[in-house]
């Protein structure tokens, strides 16, 4: 059995929350739908950047990136280390407030860009990052497919499998019961491209009595 404590609600919330659960229908608990209330607001708590203020987030919004108040960048130069932190929805350099480039300008000789000069740690980061790279992970879970529900995910891969296997047990199996086909005998040859029968009757003369004992070439006769 879970352990229960008396909270104080303002009036005027609680009649709102039961005209709401009227509209809604099914379970009337208030203590239920306190809970859950209460859990939806600790879940959207977690997901917020530490150090940042839940009732007003504030910050410096950077093209697609946004630094959070209490962010601080650094722009190196000539040997040295600048810094600029975000104040409210400003950045502040020496009390001034000054836009990305113009902090990367401020020490340069040379014109900078923004985005490869300055590093930036957030309230949540640990060390520096690079605005650049900051910029492209960003870009790179805006590509990302959405995740299939965890609830969901195993079940289609289930069902996908199984499928699967009883199409291979299948085609396995009608492989084996099929017939082997027989060996076609080998055709025997046509008349038509076969050669003639060889001719053995005698000739005129080819049964007379060999006369020559001795045979000699041409070639020999001279020596």
């Amino acid at each position: 059995m879970k352990s229960t404590m008396t909270l104080q609600v303002p009036t005027d919330t609680l009649l709102k929350l039961i005209g709401q659960l009227r509209i809604r229908g099914g379970s009337q608990d208030l203590s239920e739908a306190i809970t859950s209330a209460i859990e939806l607001w600790l879940v959207e708590q977690a997901k917020l950047p530490a150090g940042c203020d839940p009732a007003s987030v504030r910050g410096y919004q950077w093209k697609s990136l946004f630094l959070p108040e209490g962010t601080v960048l650094r722009s190196w130069s000539y040997g040295e280390n600048n810094y600029a932190r975000v104040e409210g929805d400003r950045i502040i350099h020496e009390g001034k407030s000054v836009s990305p480039n113009q902090f990367a300008q401020s020490f340069a000789r040379t014109t900078r860009n923004a985005w490869t000069d300055l590093y930036i740690r957030r309230p949540e980061d640990k060390q520096f990052k690079s605005a650049s790279r900051l910029r492209q992970e960003l870009a790179e879970q805006g590509k990302r497919p959405q995740a299939v529900a965890p609830s969901v995910a195993p079940a289609i891969a289930d069902a996908t499998t199984l499928a699967l296997i009883a199409a291979l047990q299948t085609q396995a199996q009608t492989q084996m019961n099929a017939p082997v086909p027989a060996l076609a005998a080998p055709a025997a040859p046509s008349q038509a491209t076969s050669p003639p029968p060889r001719d053995t009757t005698p000739g005129q003369g080819w049964n007379l009595p060999e006369r020559r004992k001795y045979r000699f070439r041409l070639e020999d006769v001279a020596y």
